[in-house]
């Protein structure tokens, strides 16, 4: 979560690769392809499929691969959202979309409940990423539970506490979501130019944002424009 100047941030804050922990469960289908829809289809063998046919699935969902977001989703179909048709029962299929799939293993089962930890890229579904394990094990499947562990260099482990934050303790500086960018340190002279959003010259060879720092302050992200850097967002001032 961003609050303050810091949500002017977001905007540099996509397309982090995301790891999640979860649990799926095989032999259900549901229309939204998690524990939410209501139940579509059934097997009553799929307690009895393998742990090595399990893991082999996963590891053949791993790499790139086509995948169909879940008809209940935000995708735009004809102009609306895909939720919004799915729930007036309209039948549709939305266009697959390439994804990467860096890691899915099997972390432990109970009967048909299988316990999993995955990293995929930015735009991956990982309800559709269940369904499509489903299919290929030819019993169906959806997520039964999720659980978001990191988002790029951001852990769930180093969160802040809502009960820590109104006891006092500060949030992630700035600075700490800029991490991932180049960074400039400015002098006295440009740190004025910038405050006032205007352009300073830039002879590196970076071409995406850049952080521009006074010290350990973060006062503003910068895109290059030609032989400059120009201010996107300043954030002190």
């Amino acid at each position: 979560m961003l609050a303050g100047r810091a949500t002017r941030l977001a905007q540099f804050l996509i397309g982090f690769d995301k790891e999640y922990a979860g649990t799926i469960r095989l032999g259900e289908n549901t229309a939204t392809d998690d524990a939410t829809g209501e139940t579509t289809a059934t097997t009553q063998w799929a307690g009895e499929i393998s742990d090595a046919r399990i893991h082999d699935a996963m590891r053949a969902l791993t790499g790139r691969y086509a995948q169909r977001p879940p008809a209940y989703s935000a995708k735009q179909v004809a102009g609306q959202r895909a939720y919004r048709r799915a729930r007036r029962g309209e039948t549709f299929q939305l266009d697959p979309r390439e994804v990467e799939v860096h890691r899915f293993q099997p972390l432990g089962r109970t009967g048909p409940d299988i316990r999993f930890a995955c990293r995929v890229s930015s735009g991956t579904y990982v309800r559709a990423l269940a369904r499509d394990l489903g299919s290929s094990l030819g019993c169906g499947a959806h997520l039964l539970e999720l659980r978001r562990e990191s988002v790029g260099p951001y852990r769930s482990e180093d969160a802040v506490q809502l009960q820590n934050i109104e006891a006092g303790q500060t949030l992630l500086p700035m600075t700490g979501l800029v991490t991932h960018l180049p960074s400039h340190q400015l002098d006295t002279d440009q740190q004025q130019t910038v405050l006032h959003g205007r352009s300073i010259p830039w002879d590196s060879g970076e071409s995406g944002p850049v952080a521009l720092l006074a010290g350990t302050q973060l006062l503003a992200v910068a895109v290059r424009r030609g032989g400059d850097l120009r201010p996107r967002v300043v954030l002190a001032g």
